[in-house]
């Protein structure tokens, strides 16, 4: 294989956009999450410790938040499908690319300094192909609700003729 095809590849599973992370934000995380045949959005907010290979189509971060005093880190790809969305939270004025000192702190000695950044600025990234495919999606629930509807409407019409079948025979009878 050449090194141009791979490249080709790699860069057909880039996002259009991401939204720019660094060591020290706080953000939301939207995630797919699948069980069984059911999908949903799990949010999994914490401070980013660590941002890898940031123009690479394998960027990670690193996010860390405390759940039950208990601190748990999650990686997540930036262009993996799975990942939503994006979203900073909070800035924080950090001097380092990774914050593995926050590991063993806890309280108010784990506070990180908040920055005054354009939130509206930086959360807004407008992904083209992310947008045609929720409006897809609507679409498709859309059509299916109709046909349900519209099935649903066939069989009240059919019990309603049955139900007046029925009362002409009553009458009859009486």
């Amino acid at each position: 294989m050449s090194f141009e095809l791979i490249k080709m590849v790699n860069e057909a599973q880039k996002k259009a956009a991401v939204v720019d992370v660094k060591s020290g934000d706080t953000v939301r995380v939207h995630q797919k999450i699948k069980e069984g045949t059911k999908e949903r959005i799990q949010i999994f907010e914490g401070v980013v410790l660590r941002v890898d290979r940031v123009q690479s189509h394998t960027s990670r971060i690193t996010v860390r938040k405390i759940a039950s005093g208990v601190g748990v880190e999650k990686s997540f790809m930036l262009h993996s499908p799975l990942v939503e969305k994006i979203e900073v939270v909070r800035r924080s004025k950090v001097r380092r690319n990774y914050l593995s000192y926050l590991r063993e702190r806890s309280g108010k000695s784990a506070r990180l300094r908040g920055v005054n950044f354009d939130r509206e600025g930086i959360n807004s990234v407008v992904d083209l192909h992310a947008e045609a495919e929720e409006a897809r999606l609507k679409e498709e629930t859309r059509i299916a609700a109709e046909a349900k509807a519209a099935e649903k409407a066939t069989e009240e019409a059919a019990l309603a003729a049955k139900q007046a079948e029925v009362e002409a025979r009553h009458e009859e009878a009486a």
